[in-house]
């Protein structure tokens, strides 16, 4: 089961009043592929809370001078290390109670 928080359901117009993020910043941070909304079947863009924090984040970056480019990279980074830590918990989660699926 998925936290509230990672559901698509917020629209790029109340993502733009959290942030105070334009429409347009919110679309390039999107074409960097920094940030992934949902779309609906008309084409509506849906943001999650956990995208809302993540673009808050990203705008932080972005005033320290951090290029998206850099910023992509660092996420990636840490995409990685998250896959990796989740993989040794359920080997360790394995181990220590016999278990075949975590």
């Amino acid at each position: 089961m998925s936290s509230y928080k990672d559901k698509k359901v917020i629209t790029i117009g109340i993502v733009n009043e959290l942030t105070g993020l334009s429409a347009r910043m919110i679309r390039y941070y999107e074409s960097r592929g920094l940030i992934f909304p949902e779309r609906t079947a008309r084409g509506t863009r849906k943001y999650s809370f956990t995208d809302v924090e993540l673009l808050m984040e990203i705008a932080d970056k972005r005033e320290e001078g951090i290029q998206t480019y850099e910023i992509k990279q660092e996420l990636l980074s840490d995409s990685k290390k998250r896959g990796v830590r989740d993989h040794m918990i359920r080997g360790q989660l394995n181990a220590q109670f016999n278990m075949k699926k975590f």
